[in-house]
């Protein structure tokens, strides 16, 4: 399988894996890390990298890298060890499964999901990307496994072209950003420095080359800077840690750009940090002391003060910054903050990693803090459970792909339909199925995050009502209601001409009078309802001559005048249909209810009103003193309907214009502003007042919850002075 050297140097590389573990493994962890390097061995025995090396050398070096440098255990080594088959992913996991138990089958798993996410239509620095990244984890070493991963790639894989860029890319705006999250600093620092090295190597040996060359001075010049800072803080009792470090090369670069100067004048190459132990209640006093000490040897720079211990950053952030004069004319940055301050900014507050308008970023958060603390607790990672997330963000929002690798996501239970209306409205009105990942579905099927969909369409194709009993989103829900209406319209105009030919036939001549007598014969609610019946062949055109030759014979041009009037008045006692029971209710959330309130009586929550079909299919809702009403009521009694208010929520209101009248007094309208506004916190809509004489006239337009309100609206006003008669327009 390999040669003698190659084999004497995976055999090294396993020795180095048994002994990097940061707690010594049990014998039973080292036999089931022994077995699966044997079975990563069978795996990958044809396989090797591009230097000649076995390939398995590769999952080694992982393996090393994640329970040397990031601190993981056992069960992430066996998983490094295992990961990197994409050939028969599917069955491999399943193979895993039963050699190596649940856990680890499930990590590996997840590992492939991550690895399969490669779009060029998305940016790895979005949010959406980021988001879907964490979503399709539900075990935190999947995260820190990839992590290593990359970390091996960036030291050993020769990336040209296309390929580098993505890669790039993804270290950038994934990889390097968690390991900052995570306060692994050498890790975050070497992924940025190995990028600056494959996008402008030339700069980074420059700026590299003068950071060497300067170190021994450098060094010199903090020694003699801390020196005085040190006795003085000694005298005064303060117990303190001094530290210091030059700052990466791609941070040196950062400066460089961002302050649009040379190497030779960014002035802080270095920072020091003053690390204090103090109680808590005498933290920031004592940060203010040191400040105090500092500030007494050497010139600050007073634009260059940043307390963030008064008033801390959004991430949580507390330290003390200052850049103070020191020898040579040289300004030094000083970092003053508590032993507390400084354990909480290494582990910090997800400042690379925000997820601006997610509903679950807590969740992200604790997760992300959970890792970190299980780094610092080794004796937490022989627990399995402990790094499982509680998945409580993941069960919101579903991530998938258009063929073309545009990102669209919905929330749970969204359908290939919900997809396809988003994509467009006549993709979901002509959509027969679809390809995920390139397997056939139907329109039904549940959308699962990271799947890949392709719309099916068919010429023949139309929505159908039962369509709205499955899709999840309004989007959809609304444009398929869209589509079933305007179907219905275009066929209920081919049934018009087919009534409209047949009555031109039979010499009977088309009223509006006739229509209604047939929408109520077929005891429907429109007229476009019975065309729709006729064009679908649901009404017999015999049956309709028939009703039409009795109607036309009945004597009703001849009753006379007075019987008419009184079947008038009768009517008008009479606002709703006493043939129909059916009360229909109506209010501010109610859905799939077509109704608008009337603009020539404006009716308002609580005010006694009756409904009034109209010709289009919707309801008209009048108060029932509206000086249409009579009419309405008496002409077409089969289309009134009895109407209820629902109860509305907190935020329902409706608009209301009263006419108030009275005599002019001095400050009488900011009376009426101050009564509406302050006392009892309406809001208006419009205000204009004319004077006439010693009187005026006002028309005021008002928000209110209901008729109650409305009324106490009414009474507050009438307490003005001056006011004489308020009324509602009509």
């Amino acid at each position: 399988m390999f040669t003698v050297d190659q084999g004497e140097l995976v055999e090294r590389k396993f020795a180095e894996l048994l002994e990097c573990s940061i707690s010594p493994l049990s014998d039973a962890d080292k036999e089931s890390i022994g077995r699966a390097f044997d079975f990563a061995c069978e795996l990958h025995k044809n396989e090797f990298l591009p230097n000649g090396a076995p390939f398995i050398i590769h999952n080694l070096n992982v393996a090393i890298t994640a329970m040397k440098e990031i601190g993981l255990g056992p069960t992430s080594a066996i998983c490094s060890l295992l990961h990197g088959d994409q050939t028969k992913p599917k069955q491999l996991v399943k193979q895993i499964k039963k050699e190596f138990g649940d856990q680890v089958a499930e990590i590996i798993e997840g590992f492939n999901k991550i690895s399969e996410l490669r779009t060029d239509r998305i940016s790895f620095q979005s949010e959406a990307f980021r988001t879907l990244f964490l979503s399709m984890v539900n075990d935190m070493r999947v995260i820190l496994i990839k992590l290593a991963h990359r970390l091996i790639d960036m030291r050993n894989i020769d990336l040209r072209g296309d390929k580098a860029l993505m890669f790039i890319d993804e270290v950038k705006h994934i990889y390097t950003p968690i390991a900052h999250r995570l306060g692994l600093y050498d890790v975050k620092t070497e992924l940025e420095e190995r990028v600056m090295k494959y996008e402008n190597l030339d700069l980074y040996n420059s700026i590299n080359q003068k950071i060497r060359e300067s170190k021994t001075k450098r060094e010199v010049f903090i020694k003699e800077f801390v020196w005085p800072i040190e006795r003085e803080m000694m005298v005064q009792e303060v117990d303190f840690e001094v530290r210091w470090r030059t700052k990466s090369v791609p941070s040196i670069y950062n400066k460089m750009r961002r302050q649009n100067v040379e190497f030779e004048e960014v002035y802080d190459l270095f920072a020091i940090r003053i690390i204090i132990d103090s109680k808590p209640k005498k933290e920031k006093e004592l940060c203010w002391k040191v400040y105090s000490i500092v500030t007494n040897i050497y010139k600050p720079n007073p634009k260059r003060l940043r307390d963030w211990i008064s008033a801390p950053k959004a991430s949580g952030y507390e330290s003390l910054h200052s850049t103070v004069l020191g020898m040579n004319k040289k300004w030094v940055e000083v970092q003053i903050r508590t032993r507390r301050m400084d354990e909480e900014a290494e582990k910090g507050q997800a400042a690379h990693w925000q997820y601006k308008g997610v509903k679950n970023k807590k969740d992200t958060e604790d997760w992300l803090s959970q890792v970190r603390d299980i780094l610092e607790n080794p004796d937490q990672i022989t627990h399995d459970f402990a790094y499982k997330s509680n998945g409580n963000g993941h069960a919101e929002r579903i991530f998938v792909f258009t063929p073309r690798g545009d990102l669209k996501q919905f929330g749970v239970g969204a359908t290939i339909l919900d997809f396809a209306f988003e994509i467009h409205t006549d993709v979901g009105a002509k959509c027969q199925g679809a390809r995920v990942n390139n397997k056939v579905v139907p329109i039904r099927y549940m959308l699962k995050n990271g799947d890949k969909v392709d719309i099916i369409t068919g010429k023949n194709q139309k929505p159908k009502l039962d369509w709205l009993a499955f899709v999840k989103t309004e989007k959809a829900r609304t444009r398929i209601r869209k589509q079933l209406k305007e179907e219905k319209f275009r066929e209920a105009e081919v049934g018009k001409e087919i009534l409209n030919r047949k009555l031109k036939n039979w010499k009977i001549k088309s009223t509006e009078d006739l229509i209604n007598f047939l929408v109520k014969s077929y005891k429907v609610d429109t007229g476009t309802d019975l065309y729709y019946l006729i064009a679908e062949e649901k009404i017999d055109m015999q049956d309709v001559k028939k009703r039409l030759l009795e109607f036309v014979d009945a004597d009703h041009a001849k009753r006379k005048p007075e019987v008419l009037a009184k079947e008038e008045i009768k009517t008008e006692t009479k606002p709703v249909r006493e043939e129909s029971q059916e009360t229909v209710y109506i209010g501010e959330n109610l859905k799939n209810v077509n109704y608008r309130l009337a603009k020539c009586c404006s009716p308002i929550q609580g005010d006694k009103v009756f409904g009034f079909v109209t010709t289009t299919g919707g309801i008209t809702i009048h108060r029932k003193n509206c000086p249409n009403a009579k009419s309405l009521i008496s002409k077409y009694p089969y289309r009134v309907m009895a109407i209820k208010w629902l109860k509305g929520g907190e935020e329902s209101y409706s608009t209301t214009s009263l006419r108030i009248t009275g005599t002019d007094e001095l400050g009488l309208v900011s009376s009426i502003t101050r009564t509406i506004s302050d006392d009892l916190r309406v809001n208006m809509r419009s205000i204009n007042f004319q004077r006439k004489g010693r009187h005026f006239e006002g028309r005021v337009t008002v928000m209110v919850k209901d008729h109650e309100h409305l009324d106490q609206l009414i009474a507050k006003l009438n307490q003005v002075k001056g006011v004489e008669r308020i009324a509602r327009v009509k």
